[in-house]
């Protein structure tokens, strides 16, 4: 059996450490600020560093290096290189939010995808979850975050929108749940371009003027910016293709009427 220690009881450290022991592994503590970190990599196969990621460095700094322990970062964005003085490095990633221990337990072991790289310890451990991993080099972990980012806290806070937004209509939030639902399952099956609809995929400015007219001021940006976003994505998708197919996506590019668009474009 296969041991782990973390250094990180935050919902990370607490859902992963939950998740390995329920697949097998030997979880032999979770140390927090207070605890003596020192020698945290003794008589472990591996340790966990799940800490916030400007920390990593320090932390992993103050561990005594073990022969034969591989010390594994959860950080998204940051490389191998802040495990600098252990020879065992790795870094496991995985793409689902962890809200709470419990949701981030049934999550982690629910066939998700898993950032992987250096030592296969990270490799085995996605695996031993029923996980998929796939490699990300250092060189690409920033933009590789990023794009997580943008998929699930940027999409959590367009929703944060659309409840102020619908707030202000009468209605709440669980009202348009089941649209996102639905526009992210066409884009899982379709890709972006071709899931696209909506008043900026017809270029229909009239309507999004009066979008912007209907919207406190301290809406519009928020607002603007998701449609140059659409905007963008409808004048690229004449040309684009869904990936795996032959045939393009049907271009739907509207004609724009220049004076809307131009005070659309203005405030993005």
């Amino acid at each position: 059996m296969k041991s782990v220690r973390f250094i990180g009881p935050g919902r990370a450290g607490l859902s992963l450490a939950r998740a390995l022991s329920g697949a097998g592994f030997r979880v032999a503590g979770i140390l927090g600020r207070q605890d003596d970190q020192t020698e945290a990599a003794q008589g472990v196969d591996s340790l966990v560093i799940a800490t916030p990621d400007d920390v990593v460095a320090s932390v992993a700094a103050g561990v005594r290096p073990v022969e034969g322990c591989v010390v594994v970062h959860l950080a998204a964005s940051l490389g191998l290189d802040v495990l600098g003085p252990h020879a065992r490095r790795a870094s496991l990633h995985p793409l689902v939010p962890l809200p709470n221990p419990t949701i981030g337990e049934q999550r982690l072991t629910g066939g998700i995808s898993f950032a992987v790289a250096g030592d296969p310890m990270a490799e085995e451990m996605a695996r031993a979850l029923g996980g998929r991993p796939f490699t990300v080099a250092d060189a690409d972990r920033a933009a590789y975050h990023a794009a997580a980012c943008v998929a699930a806290n940027h999409v959590v806070a367009l929703l944060g929108q659309v409840e102020r937004i619908a707030t202000a209509a009468g209605l709440d939030v669980d009202a348009f749940v089941g649209l996102s639902r639905a526009a992210i399952d066409d884009v899982a099956r379709l890709g972006p371009a071709a899931a696209l609809t909506g008043p900026a995929a017809r270029g229909d400015w009239s309507t999004l003027e009066r979008h912007r007219r209907a919207l406190p001021e301290d809406e519009r940006t928020g607002y603007n910016a998701g449609v140059a976003l659409a905007n963008r994505l409808a004048h690229d998708r004449g040309t684009t293709r869904r990936p795996g197919t032959t045939a393009p996506v049907p271009e739907h590019s509207p004609t724009e009427p220049t004076e809307p668009t131009d005070r659309v474009r203005a405030t993005v």
